[in-house]
């Protein structure tokens, strides 16, 4: 089963200082039709204006990772972590029993432009616990590069969940497959370009959501960036 979610389907919150496009219910956009897809429960595109950002604030039991596009995220937490995220790195707060961070855009007259996703974890009450890590663009070009997973290897963050997430840059002739569990769920997110899905020819923003399905095939990519979520059902 193949679900498209187009992307101005989506709830968006203009706060000034943040622009937020939310995949699914989230803050003061609410769609009982969209609550999650799996334990895959946020997909936050937000674009944050020069010299502003989130204030200190909670999380708990939650699997937090941040995929920075464009700019740099300055992140601080309680557990004595401060960091710069810049584009090509992929961060993971595991909240576990409870953390508090902050994140800004330092920058001057620079957007930062990040993705913001939160899985459920299947282990709840752990300590809580940062991991940042640099994925090559080389290992994502005409891949689906690993970058999150219970099980990590090479570049890929470890996460308290039953997931795995993957990036991928498709252009012109630039294919690749990916197997599935018809058991599980799958997510497809469109981050920039064009590309196709089983199929379905999705745009910047747009996502694909798979049920049943034992194989996932992206081709016809052009200047494509796409993340790929393997879920608990």
């Amino acid at each position: 089963m193949l679900t498209l979610r187009p992307s101005l389907e989506r709830g968006y919150a203009d706060h000034g200082w943040l622009k937020s496009f939310h995949s699914f219910s989230f803050a003061g956009y609410f769609d009982p039709a969209h609550m999650g897809w799996g334990n895959l429960r946020v997909i936050n595109e937000d674009r944050i204006a020069p010299e502003t950002g989130f204030g200190t604030h909670g999380h708990q039991d939650m699997e937090i990772i941040s995929y920075v596009l464009s700019g740099n995220l300055a992140h601080q937490d309680s557990m004595g972590n401060v960091k710069g995220i810049p584009p090509g790195d992929v961060q993971r707060m595991s909240a576990g029993t409870g953390v508090k961070h902050s994140e800004f855009n330092h920058a001057q007259g620079e957007e930062t432009h990040f993705l913001q996703i939160w899985i459920e974890p299947n282990q709840r009450g752990v300590t809580p616990s940062y991991e940042q890590k640099t994925v090559a663009p080389q290992s994502k070009r005409g891949a689906l590069a690993l970058i999150a997973s219970p099980m990590p290897s090479g570049d890929a963050v470890k996460i308290h969940a039953d997931a795995s997430l993957y990036a991928g840059l498709f252009d012109g002739e630039e294919q690749a497959s990916l197997v599935l569990n018809p058991a599980r769920k799958a997510y497809v997110f469109l981050i920039r370009g064009a590309l196709n899905a089983n199929g379905q020819n999705l745009q910047a923003g747009d996502a694909l959501l798979l049920a049943e399905e034992s194989q996932l095939n992206l081709s016809q990519g052009q200047d494509a960036e796409v993340l790929v979520f393997d879920l608990a059902p």
